[in-house]
Parts: C-alpha cells; structure tokens; sequence
C-alpha cells in the first residue's frame, strides 16, 4: 500500500484509569441495601431451566408501569392517555384543551388531521399526570357536546376484560366451515 510520500503516525490509545468503568461496582455493595437492578441482571430461579432471564413481550412491563394485571387502563410511560372519539372536523386544539383543562394539567395533546383535506380526522389524545385527573374528565365528559356533534372519552390503553386460560382445544377441523362436497363431473 503507497503513502504517496505522506509520513503517518500510528497512534496506539490506551484509556486512563478514569475513563474505564469500575467493574467492581456491585462486589462493594452489601446484601441488604436497595440497589435497583434491571430485570435482565436478575438471577434466574433455582427451578428455572431456561438459562437466563423471563423475557416479556407487550407494551411495556405491567409492575412497572402500575397495572395489576386485571381489566382496567394502562399507565403509558409519562402519564395517563384518554381517547376522544366523535370529535368535530372544525375542532382545534384551544377547544379541547378548554373543555378538558378543567380536570387538571394536560401534559399533552394530540389532534390527529388528514393530509388530504387538512380537516380533523375525528380523534384526539389526551395525555394527563395522574389517574385521577383523567378519569375525572372521562367520568364528566363522555358523552357531552362539544362543537355541535357528541364525543365520547375512554382510556387510550386498557387489558380489556380477563380471558380464560383453562378453555377446552378444540381440533383444527372444528374450526372450518361446512362446505357442501364438490361435484366432479
């Protein structure tokens, strides 16, 4: 490989001793204080074959996020999101916000509008910081008149209602359609 006459210096960079990360972190602390881990960092159970962590899948970790896993709504990350249906194409945002401001602070406030016509497309989010403040205007407002036309309000996320774990299978063929035989001629 030519330098073309250039003269270049290989540099070899080794960290100081501030720049690395102390490994040793965790060995110094004593059993009984309250560190908090990450779910990943957990040892598996004694009974556990898998090899490692219990991965979970779905929006969010539930005992993190405040649910006890029965029906009802689900905290997003920040707070907690209403959904308003039925919501007029003129609306703006000054007129949800006036109408919903009454409950508490509104952390954040969506209004959806369709690209062709520039119009509201007939929802908004409605982000609040406690669970009080939202279902207190979901308890006032659902159902109500705003702009003329009649909006509904409803938790964004919620688990829906329990299902049932212990629900007999049923073989593939249960499942299709009778269709009468074909006919070969």
């Amino acid at each position: 490989m030519a330098t073309n006459g250039v003269d270049v210096d290989v540099v070899d960079f080794e960290p100081d001793e501030d720049d690395l990360m102390d490994e040793d972190a965790g060995a110094d602390v004593d059993a009984g204080s309250t560190v908090p881990r990450l779910r990943s960092a957990i040892a598996p159970a004694a009974g556990d074959l898998s090899g490692g962590p219990k991965k979970t899948k779905g929006r969010g970790f539930r005992d993190a996020l405040g649910s006890d896993g029965g029906p009802g709504p689900l905290r997003s990350i920040e707070g907690w999101i209403v959904l308003v249906t039925g919501v007029h194409e003129e609306a703006q945002e000054d007129d949800l916000h006036n109408a919903f401001r009454e409950f508490g602070q509104i952390k954040n406030l969506h209004l959806n509008l369709d690209r062709r016509t520039g119009f509201v497309k007939g929802y908004a989010l409605i982000e609040y910081e406690s669970y009080n403040e939202a279902h207190a205007a979901i308890q006032a407002l659902n159902g109500t008149e705003l702009l003329t036309q009649t909006i509904y309000v409803d938790w964004a996320f919620s688990n829906g209602p329990f299902k049932r774990r212990n629900m007999r299978r049923r073989s593939p063929r249960a499942h299709r359609s009778r269709s009468p035989p074909r006919r070969r001629y």
